[in-house]
């Protein structure tokens, strides 16, 4: 069945005329849609209408399965449900400006970073437009008259830069004049560094901010942690972040995972600088979220301490992300895959 989230007002607008439709009911339907309705919510639409929608479309793709509420802030973790039986997972963080989601680009991921859950069992598949806002709908809907989500991170599972095509269409979808419109500077793109889709979002003309993850000052302790390092060397995906940063105005951020033992030393943080001199940019130092099948270690808070002072006294911009939902596994993939492991041991596979 088609998944009206998918398409834009136009489209939308040219599917209903296919289906001996009048043309104005595109829009109607596109404006309902986006405020978060299922088809029994389409007042304006007649009985008999709604009936026959249900039976060829769908109009909300994505439901919530289950929700982990942080006793230390205000975090919420979803798990998303699919229609095909596939989960993912969402993070709402409310701050003072307003309500950030940090949204799942695709089931899974086949990156194969070390210390990240999403990626223990690969990438099962990407999501479409639809999906990734219908993540969004229902963090809308969530929140009901506690007001809508402003700002969205595309940090969740997945890489978005994997699921190039559908990603950009998500980022226009978010712009309608009657959608959700969520402005793209509001809107933060995290990527391990697909360096030639760099260049491509660098043109795209849709000014998102650039998140890298870097998570090393060389190719060497990169590539032990990440395996799209032996594809495109650091001096490589640096020369694509100036180019978006030469192309769009917008600094780039580089996210930097705290490993103990591997990438947290002073002479690290001296090497890094020496990488990002010049360039218009911000670190965000992520003390490492323990991945129980990874063996990686922690590190501790002197130790973060001192990677930060050193950056700064190097004139980096830098600060250490703030860890919201630790009590509810808010890393990526974690809650998933628990939820996984667990409908295994039940005998209900992968359903959700």
């Amino acid at each position: 069945m088609t998944i009206l989230a998918d398409l834009n007002c136009a489209e939308l607008t040219a599917w209903c005329k296919e289906q001996g439709m009048p043309a104005f009911r595109g829009k109607q339907i596109f404006k309902w849609i986006h405020q978060g309705a299922d088809f029994d919510g389409m007042t304006n639409l007649s009985l008999s209408l709604r009936e026959q929608l249900k039976g060829m479309a769908v109009a909300q793709p994505v439901r919530i399965i289950d929700e982990r509420r942080s006793k230390i802030d205000e975090t919420v973790k979803f798990l998303f449900g699919l229609q095909d039986g596939n989960c993912v997972e969402g993070v709402l963080m409310s701050y003072h400006h307003g309500h950030t989601l940090c949204i799942s680009t695709q089931v899974g991921c086949r990156m194969g970073c070390t210390f990240c859950a999403s990626t223990l069992d690969g990438c099962v598949r990407s999501l479409t437009p639809g999906e990734m806002l219908g993540e969004v709908l229902c963090a809308n809907r969530y929140l009901g008259d506690r007001g809508r989500v402003h700002n969205i991170v595309l940090m969740g599972s997945g890489e978005p830069l994997d699921n190039y095509d559908n990603v950009m269409k998500f980022l226009r979808l978010l712009r309608e004049p009657d959608g959700v419109q969520i402005g793209l500077r509001n809107v933060s793109l995290s990527t391990c560094g697909i360096v030639p889709k760099m260049y491509d979002l660098a043109n795209e003309d849709l000014p998102v901010t650039l998140s890298v993850s870097l998570h090393a000052p060389n190719d060497e302790i990169r590539r032990q942690t990440m395996p799209i390092a032996k594809a495109y060397p650091m001096d490589q995906l640096l020369a694509a972040c100036r180019n978006y940063i030469d192309k769009t105005g917008r600094r780039v951020i580089f996210e930097y995972a705290l490993v103990g033992g591997v990438n947290c030393e002073e002479k690290h943080a001296v090497e890094l600088a020496s990488k990002l001199r010049g360039m218009q940019c911000h670190v965000n130092l992520i003390p490492l979220n323990v991945v129980e099948e990874r063996d990686l270690k922690g590190v501790t808070e002197k130790t973060v301490r001192r990677f930060m002072e050193t950056l700064e006294k190097l004139h980096i911009s830098v600060t250490r992300r703030r860890e919201m939902g630790d009590d509810i596994e808010g890393a990526c993939g974690q809650l998933r895959r628990k939820t996984l492991q667990a409908d295994q041991q039940t005998g209900k596979g992968d359903e959700a």
